[in-house]
C-alpha cells in the first residue's frame, strides 16, 4: 500500500480530516445526517483496536511522538470544530 502523505504538499494543510471522512464507518454513520450512540461506540472501538495494534508495534520514542501527534490532532480537531460552531452561531445572529 503506499504512503499517504499527511500533510498537503501545496497548502501545508493537515490531509488527516479528508482520509478520514473517506472511512467506511465514517460515511456510514452521516448517512442520514444523525450520529446514534450505537455509531459512537463502533467508533471508539474500531478507534481502540487500532490504538493497541499501533501501539504494541512501536519503540518508547516513536510512542512519545505518537502520543504528541495524537494529542496535537485530538486539539486541533476540537478547537477547529468550536470554531466552525461559533462562526455559524455569529452568522446567525448577523442576520
Amino acid at each position: 500500500m503506499a504512503r499517504k502523505s499527511w500533510i498537503d504538499p501545496d497548502t501545508n494543510e493537515p490531509l488527516i480530516d479528508e482520509y478520514a471522512k473517506q472511512l467506511e464507518g465514517f460515511v456510514k454513520a452521516f448517512q442520514d445526517g444523525v450520529i446514534s450512540d450505537k455509531e459512537i461506540s463502533d467508533q471508539e472501538a474500531r478507534l481502540v483496536d487500532i490504538m493497541k495494534d499501533v501501539e504494541s508495534q512501536l519503540d518508547d520514542a516513536t510512542h512519545a511522538k505518537v502520543t504528541r501527534l495524537l494529542c496535537e490532532l485530538s486539539a486541533y480537531d476540537i478547537m477547529q470544530f468550536t470554531y466552525e460552531m461559533q462562526q455559524a452561531r455569529a452568522a446567525m445572529f448577523r442576520g
